[in-house]
């Protein structure tokens, strides 16, 4: 979970590998990447979209699993970054620059929709989402990684934006409660949020505490740096329409 988004947006190549690199880095992507693919399911035949997909290491790991996936990201750098690491990985990726409030797709067009440490830098998450529901078959998937609010990593990051961090000045971080909420006015079906990286900050931390991590996110979220909700869109829901 790197320092990316807004005004860094030239630099997110760069900082992404710097991040891969450390020992923090490293444990920290693959318990993320773990819950992740855990909540999505046999990616296998699906049409999965990645709302945010920054450098495509998510939509192309779908992709080597035998999905058809398609990225969506703000950024032009992000999605040069995204398609020359496809193309070193020998798959396809369908790569669109575009909004998440304005997702650029028609209804109900795929199987699944994932999105990763997007929507911690949006004001108002809820158009958001329902465009992702909207796009959503009945009965698709919705997986939303977001950041954690009650965490020392929070706590660390909030330190960063007083002093004077324009990232993490922007950032909002939610609780389990506040996810479940939007799923609920999203109209999702079986909401259920799942935790991770359950350890401070630091790379010493991360070695010796990763072990037990997956085993902490089966009894709770609290503490919890990452956070994953999923849930399915209802066969009746009307797409893009929230609940009162």
């Amino acid at each position: 979970m790197p320092e990316t988004r807004t005004d860094a947006l030239k630099t997110l190549p760069p900082a992404y590998a710097e991040w891969r690199q450390s020992t923090l880095g490293r444990i920290t992507d693959a318990l993320e990447e773990r819950l992740l693919l855990d909540r999505i399911g046999p990616a296998g035949d699906m049409r999965i979209l990645d709302v945010g997909c920054g450098d495509g290491v998510l939509a192309t790991r779908l992709a080597q699993a035998g999905a058809r996936v398609t990225g969506l990201d703000a950024s032009p750098d992000m999605i040069a970054a995204a398609r020359r690491r496809a193309k070193a990985a020998g798959v396809t990726l369908d790569l669109v620059e575009g909004n998440a409030r304005e997702v650029p797709f028609p209804d109900g067009q795929f199987d699944c929709v994932v999105s990763v440490a997007t929507l911690c830098f949006v004001d108002d998450p809820r158009p958001a989402i329902h465009e992702m529901v909207r796009v959503l078959r009945p009965g698709g998937r919705l997986v939303l990684g977001e950041l954690g609010r009650w965490n020392l990593w929070a706590a660390q990051r909030r330190l960063k934006g007083w002093f004077g961090s324009k990232l993490w000045q922007s950032a909002h971080f939610r609780s389990r409660g506040d996810l479940l909420a939007l799923a609920d006015q999203a109209g999702l079906q079986d909401a259920a949020i799942s935790g991770a990286v359950f350890y401070p900050p630091f790379g010493l931390a991360a070695k010796f505490m990763a072990p037990l991590d997956p085993w902490l996110g089966r009894w709770t979220t609290l503490g919890a740096a990452f956070l994953v909700l999923s849930g399915t869109r209802q066969a009746d829901t009307k797409p893009g329409a929230a609940r009162s």
